[in-house]
């Protein structure tokens, strides 16, 4: 395991060089939908990455660069190339985009999660040393932005707080249940290890999800509605990186 000494770039995980990575990155969990951003909502996207088949891209949105790679799944990976990318290249801001499940009461289908803090049952917070739970939370500035640009374009978004789970297959029944009483928004499984690395590193970073199933209810968005959704989402989080650009 890697200690926190700087090593030189490339990283033994990103292939970018200096400069190739903008200040700001969106970061969904697939690579392909980093892939699907950088083709069809910046400009004069270039691939600074292709480790693992990890892709990463930096364009311009409306005049400014803003970056774009994939997290893989789970806390261990976006932590890993979360901390790569703040600590290594410069990078001062990350916006997760991705997908959770529903469990709030008053949570729909197609909402917009604008995660402001994340509980998780994951272990990622101990190496850190902190005497007590860390609640690792939303940096406000952005978080403030992408409700701004959500109320702009007339997209339903709610700001609460999401669990980061390493689980996706619960082995008991009764977490959902549990989760929805502490007021948990919407399962997911990578927000709490991202704001732990921001927080950490002193950087900036937001969580914006897409309701794209219920957990209660056993409703699903369609192929199509999953693909509008997931453009609107997109859209908040690239007015809001482009104003911190």
């Amino acid at each position: 395991m890697a200690e926190n000494n700087k090593p030189a770039t490339p990283t033994p995980h990103i292939s970018a060089k200096q400069g190739d990575i903008a200040k700001m990155v969106l970061m969904p969990g697939d690579p392909l939908r980093a892939k699907y951003i950088a083709d069809n909502f910046l400009q004069d996207a270039k691939c600074f990455n292709e480790v693992r088949n990890m892709f990463g891209f930096t364009g311009t949105y409306k005049g400014k660069a803003l970056s774009v790679m994939g997290s893989g799944m789970g806390i261990p990976s976006i932590g890993l190339y979360a901390y790569e990318l703040f600590h290594f290249y410069g990078v001062e801001g990350i916006i997760r985009v991705g997908t959770a499940g529903g469990i709030g009461e008053n949570i729909q289908l197609r909402d917009v999660i604008v995660a402001m803090t994340a509980s998780t049952d994951s272990h990622f917070a101990e190496q850190y040393g902190f005497p007590g739970t860390l609640a690792p939370t939303a940096d406000f500035p952005l978080l403030r932005q992408a409700v701004e640009a959500a109320e702009a374009k007339k997209i339903q978004a709610v700001v609460g707080s999401v669990l980061s789970s390493d689980v996706f297959y619960y082995a008991q029944d009764g977490i959902i249940p549990r989760a929805q009483r502490m007021g948990i928004l919407g399962l997911e499984m990578e927000t709490a290890g991202l704001y732990l690395t921001a927080a950490f590193a002193k950087k900036k970073a937001l969580s914006i999800l897409t309701v794209s199933d219920h957990l209660l209810t056993g409703e699903a968005l369609s192929a199509g509605e999953r693909q509008e959704s997931l453009h609107e989402m997109i859209e908040i989080a690239l007015e809001t990186a482009h104003r911190f650009a």
